[in-house]
């Protein structure tokens, strides 16, 4: 078993959203003499500097890691019972530490958008995580948290309704202020590059079901191109996160024993309202996603964020619609109180990390999304500490 010196070690402290994890549980654990937290990242003066930033205790303890070093991650991952990984993209920083924590039996979250990446992991290190017992959770931000768990609770509502769950329900984004993160414009163009370099990649990048290994679902919505939903009574147009929320809502699904069923459809649009104007405002949509997988918008780069205000400003209201028999409609939401890049993700996955180690200690080896992992208690946790609300909707 891992060593018990710390609980949770986060690594890439000094980065934009690694610092607001750290900022999180100096703050929300202060006084918890129970929880033993470090921060690591390439540069102990700047750790130090960070850490008194931040208004963490003055004896937080400092780790020097480096994602080219795979000795320094090994001697990290050593010391503690779980990482929190922020350093992205993955695909370009996170595969010596899953390695590191797979062979260290140490429990790893991350912030991962990157399906292709997330496959390969699943390849080569799932058989060997179960047998050390490394409980490894993809995808613990803004993707896919809300979406997992928004799904999830729809069909909860819907077997109360229905009596059983649904085989199609439409996860709807209502209202969304706030920006995306750095980290994930840069995951997404390290993705487009490698898909460049090697074409048998697109493939996988296409696959609603990259991330069930030996299952093929049904057809799913490309969700490509602006769409009048007639059960919504509302125009829509593409989200740019739907690549990887929607599969990990299928993983989840695979990983809890197809609770949803083999024939479950599922996808993710905005909805841009109804008529004429409803119409145009998804092609404005369009445009503005085509220009950000083009590089030709000002996003923030990784490493630079919102400031404090815009993150506390910002907000999402995401909206899940089980389609039941007769065309039926059960309805619930999910609605966050932060941006959802910045503000709401740190505070999910540091209580993804806090759920698994305090609340869901018995889940089994293996790699997990958060949902299929700890289910109503990481809803309650979430709901209690990180200003997520969970409705049911008439």
């Amino acid at each position: 078993m891992a060593s018990s010196k710390f609980d949770i070690v986060v690594y890439g402290a000094t980065g934009f959203t690694g610092r607001l994890v750290a900022e999180y549980l100096a703050s929300r654990y202060k006084g918890d003499g129970n929880l033993k937290w470090a921060m690591a990242g390439r540069s102990k003066d700047k750790l130090a500097s960070v850490r008194d930033a931040i208004g963490a205790a003055a004896d937080t303890p400092l780790i020097v890691a480096d994602a080219s070093d795979p000795a320094s991650l090994k001697a990290m991952v050593e010391q503690t019972k779980s990482v929190i990984t922020t350093v992205g993209p993955y695909q370009l920083y996170g595969s010596e530490l899953m390695a590191a924590c797979v062979a260290g039996s140490t429990d790893y979250f991350d912030l991962c958008g990157e399906p292709v990446w997330m496959r390969q992991m699943i390849d080569k290190h799932e058989a060997a995580a179960k047998a050390s017992g490394a409980r490894i959770v993809f995808s613990c931000g803004f993707d896919s948290i809300p979406f997992e768990l928004g799904v999830f609770c729809a069909q909860e509502h819907a077997k109360k309704v229905f009596g059983t769950p649904v085989s199609r329900i439409k996860g709807r984004i209502r209202a969304m202020k706030g920006t995306f993160s750095g980290g994930t414009a840069a995951s997404a163009r390290a993705s487009f590059a490698a898909a460049a370099k090697d074409l048998s990649l697109v493939a996988m990048f296409q696959d609603p079901f990259v991330l069930t290994p030996g299952f093929e679902g049904p057809k799913q919505p490309k969700g490509n191109k602006p769409l009048l939903d007639e059960d919504m009574g509302s125009w829509t147009a593409p989200f740019i996160m739907a690549t990887i929320n929607t599969r990990n809502v299928h993983r989840s699904n695979m990983l809890m024993n197809f609770p949803y069923g083999k024939d479950f459809v599922y996808d993710e649009m905005i909805l841009t309202g109804p008529g004429e104007q409803g119409e145009a405002n998804a092609k404005r949509v369009v445009a503005a996603v085509n220009a950000e997988r083009m590089g030709a918008t000002d996003g923030p780069k990784p490493g630079e964020g919102p400031s404090k205000e815009e993150r506390e400003n910002g907000m999402y209201d995401l909206l899940f619609v089980a389609i039941g028999p007769d065309g039926k409609q059960a309805r619930a939401a999910v609605k966050g109180d932060r941006d959802p890049g910045y503000g709401s993700t740190s505070k999910m996955i540091s209580e993804c990390a806090i759920c698994l180690l305090r609340d869901t200690p018995d889940v089994a080896a293996g790699i997990w999304t958060p949902g299929a992992a700890m289910g109503h208690k990481l809803i309650k946790r979430l709901v209690d500490h990180a200003g997520l609300t969970f409705v049911v909707e008439k």
